[in-house]
């Protein structure tokens, strides 16, 4: 069944949601059966373009992404990152979450930040663009805070997250992505707002989960997070699969009679 923000919210203390990151329509048609939201992240300027982080990401590349995904899961909640740059203040915001939405059939933008950007999180919902919050460890951040550090390791960040949280969900977000938070603390942060909160390194007790799916299918070869579990070996395969291909080639055995017309 289609998730609408209606289910999505009903769904928290009922099931744990499932998010999936997706790039195109192939992976997005193989993902939708299964995961209740699909994120179109700016990881994709990682996993996709072999880039540092996410900051180079444009616009243009996350609204041609969201479009792909959206032609192969168009049965699915399909959220569109924000890039970094283009909320840096409201009426910015609005400009550029107004093209994902008429541009792409998206259902939702995603936005990182806390209390700091409540005010951009209201404006857009106030005028018809629906919100997926992200607080905790903010990978547009990276380069400020100097690297990628978990979050809630003190009671003053313990404090602000769950601050954070709630002025994320006053400003009518209907969800939020908490990540790299210390487990106890995001299960706090969780019970303390009434919209679901999805975690990535961010322990059991919320309300659903996200993945990158190069993570978890194990095509991301250059490092592993801690909170990532592979559920396949997926460089290995592809890698054997391309050299019995390669071999075939060279020893003519392929094609054979069969795939010849």
């Amino acid at each position: 069944m289609k998730m609408t923000i209606n289910s999505i919210k009903k769904a928290k203390g009922v099931q744990p949601l499932v998010m999936i990151t997706a790039y195109d329509a192939l992976f997005a048609r193989l993902f939708e059966p299964y995961a209740d939201l699909l994120l179109v992240g700016d990881s994709l300027n990682m996993s996709f373009a072999g880039r540092n982080d996410t900051l180079s990401a444009t616009l243009e590349q996350m609204i041609y992404h969201t479009n792909a995904v959206c032609m192969g899961a168009k049965n699915s909640f399909i959220i569109c990152d924000m890039p970094f740059g283009t909320y840096t203040n409201k009426e910015e915001a609005l400009k550029n979450a107004t093209r994902v939405f008429q541009e792409t059939p998206a259902h939702s933008v995603k936005i990182e930040g806390g209390e700091s950007k409540a005010e951009v999180v209201r404006y857009l919902t106030q005028n018809g663009i629906a919100v997926c919050g992200h607080i905790g460890l903010l990978p547009q951040a990276v380069r400020s805070e100097g690297g990628y550090k978990v979050k809630g390791k003190t009671d003053e960040e313990e404090l602000q997250l769950i601050k954070d949280a709630k002025a994320i969900q006053s400003a009518g977000a209907f969800c939020m992505v908490i990540e790299g938070v210390k487990s106890e603390v995001a299960t706090k942060v969780a019970a303390s707002v009434k919209i679901p909160v999805i975690g990535i390194g961010a322990g059991v007790g919320v309300d659903g989960q996200v993945l990158v799916f190069s993570d978890m299918l194990g095509l991301f070869e250059e490092f592993t997070p801690k909170f990532v579990k592979k559920y396949l070996d997926g460089s290995n395969l592809v890698k054997t699969a391309i050299q019995n291909y390669a071999n075939e080639v060279k020893g003519r055995e392929f094609p054979k009679e069969e795939h010849t017309y």
